[in-house]
């Protein structure tokens, strides 16, 4: 199974000094002493003076901006914020996972920093927290836009989440959508 964003995070941390390297404090005081204040400006710094990949880099800056804190160390934090101004949608957003979690018993849900991974081998669905709807994103490659299931419009998972079903109650969670999931699971594991 792939790495989580939460353990690549981790394992850059305790990675930075080891090859001679500042840690993590010396390099976040080094980027407050740099005088950068935008994010892209921080990150080409990184690479071009610094020696950073971009993921590296990236993840850096990320943390910076989180005040020095990971970015992706507390999924519970993470899923919490995304019910920010939301809040109505808690339950909703629960029946969803049990929903998920009941049909496809082997899936694990893993809430991002914008969304919420619902993944077996390989993400197969994904979430995101609207004020008034949960949008429910799947992979189902070339199939037809219709009444049920729109082009997806989701801030985070991959692009191959292609499609997305839109749920405002727990009556849209019957056998059709299902079905739907039995798809996307099926092309992406």
């Amino acid at each position: 199974m792939q790495k989580t964003s939460g353990e690549i995070e981790k394992e850059f941390i305790d990675n930075l000094g080891n090859s001679g390297g500042k840690d993590l404090a010396a390099w976040l005081v080094a980027i407050d002493g740099s005088g950068i204040k935008k994010r892209n400006d921080l990150i080409a710094w990184l690479k071009t003076d610094c020696g950073f990949g971009h993921m590296h880099a990236s993840l850096l800056a990320g943390i910076h901006a989180n005040g020095g804190k990971p970015v992706y160390g507390d999924t519970s934090e993470l899923l919490n914020n995304q019910f920010a101004g939301c809040d109505a949608m808690r339950s909703l957003f629960d029946a969803v996972v049990e929903f998920a979690l009941r049909n496809f018993p082997d899936a694990t849900i893993l809430p991002k920093k914008t969304y919420v991974s619902i993944l077996a081998k390989r993400e197969f669905a994904a979430i995101n927290i609207k004020k008034s709807e949960i949008r429910l994103g799947l992979d189902l490659g070339s199939r037809d836009f219709d009444e049920v299931v729109s082009k997806a419009k989701l801030t985070g998972p991959m692009p191959r989440i292609s499609h997305q079903v839109t749920v405002t109650d727990t009556s849209r969670l019957d056998a059709e959508l299902v079905s739907l999931l039995k798809d996307s699971y099926d092309r992406s594991n």
